[in-house]
């Protein structure tokens, strides 16, 4: 015996400005956060690193993508942009600023296990 089922199939996400489709793509891990004597450095894409500004620094993504950064421990969510590269110890997925490392809970301990999501046009 044969059972077919109709599924209505949903689509991809599209990005209203270029027409792509958006996958989002999920990866957890640790994250830990710059050290106060980077302040004002140059980082990978040429900007000064701001403590208070909510970036991050990542080995592979783009620089200039939006990464949205969930601490796991506490449910806290922020969304930072990829302006350097790093982490440079392979413990970590991504470094993020001072600021973002307050908002999500973890500065006072250093590291946190986050996940992270953001969207490639595919």
């Amino acid at each position: 015996m044969f059972a077919f089922f109709q599924v209505d199939a949903q689509s991809d996400p599209t990005d209203p400005a270029t027409g792509t489709s958006i996958v989002t793509r999920i990866k957890t891990g640790l994250a830990t956060y710059y050290h106060r004597k980077f302040e004002g450095r140059r980082t990978t894409s040429g900007a000064r690193y701001r403590g208070r500004k909510f970036t991050c620094a990542h080995m592979s993504l783009p620089l200039g993508t939006i990464v949205t950064v969930t601490n796991l421990s506490n449910g806290k969510s922020v969304e930072v942009e990829v302006n350097d590269r790093g982490p440079h110890s392979k413990r970590y997925i991504i470094d993020v600023s001072e600021g973002a490392a307050k908002e999500l809970g973890f500065f006072n301990k250093g590291q946190s296990q986050v996940s992270i999501s953001y969207g490639n046009p595919s």
